[in-house]
């Protein structure tokens, strides 16, 4: 196997090791918590977790029991929220409103109003623009020989059709990209709460334009959403304009550029997807999506008494699903520490599975090929041209930064 193939982490003995770091930004800012996993998955796969800033929870870490529980909707519900929240926060706002955070037949009526948009005809008539934009973006990096990859290249394609999705006129657009921009990427914790509320306000006043005139949009489709015999309160259809704004871009432009930093730290792999791009693309954009898991976790709330991984889970319990350690384990996936664009199979998880599975999945997949067509194409060599900065997120994995230097084909030596 080529050296340039084998990813950051260490397979060192260790002994137990702080759980707490599960629960740490900064160890995901540094990088590499593999090793952490690692041997949660060797020696405690099921674990429980006292509270502390966090309430009580289980973690999981292996791909069995976690897959297990996102199948399982009924015995392992979404309503009470699917993130760690520290206590102090209280219980999520968008608990049993949103689509992600709902169980049926609430989720079953949300999710079937928005399906229909990531339907394949939807997606032909989307491939077009997709590539116009993903052509017109890779262009203007080259020509100015360097971009910062994460916000100006991996950011802006979905940002741009989800936009088109909700009917954003073009005139507000400026303005949502840079409160996203700023909402997923603002150096503290205060930047990125501002620029949320921002768009929490925005999508307010956009809903009740669409309550009282409807368009042909995904915000018109929201708003006019009954269940139960009741239209949903505007408060909930701004919640899940939110809900799709987040999950529309943010999970696509940390995969991309995840995905990105690893072709260029494995030139063996961007080679192999050059020199044939039409075969191998399919398989690459899953071993991207693998990879680099941007949902680092998933929780659910038990329903009832139920044993995983040996290990009695009570009623009312938290499960933590940690997805990116699932996507590591080696009892599904071979050398999983290794990148490599022709895997397959590539059962992977990073996009959830069973009801909650990505509705906007194809669509992902369409962005990300997009871009990596046009870098194929149109860009010479790649070089980093600073260091990559990590988030120091424990809710999403991925990057804050890349900075790279390009150069067009025609000058590629």
């Amino acid at each position: 196997m080529s050296s340039d193939l084998l990813a950051q982490p260490s397979h060192g003995a260790l002994a137990r090791p702080d759980l707490s770091a599960l629960v740490d930004g900064a160890t995901y800012r540094a990088g590499n918590p593999f090793a952490l996993w690692r041997w949660m998955r060797d020696n405690e796969p099921v674990v429980r977790h006292e509270p502390d800033v966090f309430p009580g929870f289980w973690s999981l870490t292996r791909y069995d029991e976690i897959k297990e529980v996102l199948r399982d909707a009924d015995t392992f519900s979404s309503s009470s929220g699917i993130l760690l929240r520290p206590l102090a926060q209280g219980d999520d706002p968008g608990s049993n409103r949103t689509l992600a955070l709902s169980d049926a037949p609430r989720h079953t009526a949300l999710r079937g109003a928005i399906a229909g948009w990531f339907a394949p005809r939807n997606l032909r008539m989307l491939t077009e623009s997709l590539d116009k934009t993903a052509y017109e973006t890779v262009r203007a990096a080259v020509a100015a020989g360097r971009t910062e990859f994460v916000t100006e290249i991996a950011a802006r394609l979905p940002l741009d059709v989800v936009c088109t999705f909700l009917g954003i006129p073009d005139e507000d657009r400026p303005r949502i990209t840079e409160w996203s921009t700023d909402a997923f990427c603002a150096g503290t914790a205060e930047e990125r709460s501002l620029a949320h509320l921002e768009i929490l306000d925005y999508f307010g006043a956009l809903a009740e334009e669409r309550r009282a005139r409807p368009g042909d949009d995904l915000v018109s489709v929201l708003a006019g959403v009954r269940h139960e015999g009741e239209l949903l309160p505007l408060e909930d259809v701004v919640l899940n304009c939110d809900n799709l704004l987040v999950g529309g871009t943010e999970n696509v432009r940390l995969a991309m550029s995840g995905g990105m930093l690893a072709l260029l730290e494995h030139p063996s792999q961007w080679a192999l997807l050059r020199d044939d791009f039409d075969t191998r693309v399919n398989t690459a954009i899953e071993e991207m999506l693998r990879w680099t898991s941007s949902a680092t976790h998933i929780m659910r709330r038990a329903t009832d008494d139920v044993r995983l991984g040996g290990r009695h889970i009570r009623r009312g319990d938290l499960v933590v699903c940690w997805l990116t350690s699932a996507n590591r384990d080696p009892a599904h996936f071979t050398d999983p520490d290794v990148f490599d664009v022709r895997r397959s199979p590539n059962r992977h998880l990073a996009l959830g599975a069973g009801s909650h599975y990505c509705v906007g999945t194809q669509l992902a997949k369409l962005e990300i090929r997009a871009v990596l067509r046009e870098f194929m194409t149109q860009v010479g060599e790649v070089t980093l041209d600073g260091t990559p900065e990590h988030l120091d997120s424990i809710v999403v994995n991925g990057l804050r930064s890349l900075p790279l230097r390009l150069t067009p084909a025609d000058r590629r030596v």
